[in-house]
């Protein structure tokens, strides 16, 4: 499970996310990352109804890309917040599809 220091939770560092924040896109993920002047780095998810009705689908979703998130934690850049925002055909894919996913996106966002 990904350190509760290390979550995005209030509603002001995800505006500030969005606002401030520069996009990658890898299939079905998008990341948006912004630096936040401390000495770890957070990360947030988001999961939309509209492409996930059950909210523990989403749930599920989400604990999915904490964990692969959190296994690549001692590589990422310090000093960033960053939003994980999911698209559609994510519920297909099973857990190494999903880490690799998440590999090429840090990769191309260059936090790793």
């Amino acid at each position: 499970m990904l350190p509760k220091e290390n979550r995005l939770k209030k509603n002001k560092d995800f505006k500030k996310v969005f606002k401030e924040g520069k996009g990658f896109k890898e299939n079905f993920l998008l990341l948006k990352k912004a630096k936040n002047n401390l000495k770890i780095s957070r990360f947030g998810f988001v999961v939309s109804k509209t492409f996930f009705k059950k909210a523990t689908l989403r749930n599920k979703i989400k604990r999915k890309l904490r964990e692969s998130v959190r296994i690549k934690l001692n590589e990422i850049e310090k000093g960033i917040d960053a939003v994980i925002i999911v698209k559609g055909g994510l519920q297909t894919k099973d857990f190494g599809e999903i880490e690799e996913t998440i590999n090429r996106l840090f990769k191309k966002a260059k936090i790793i």
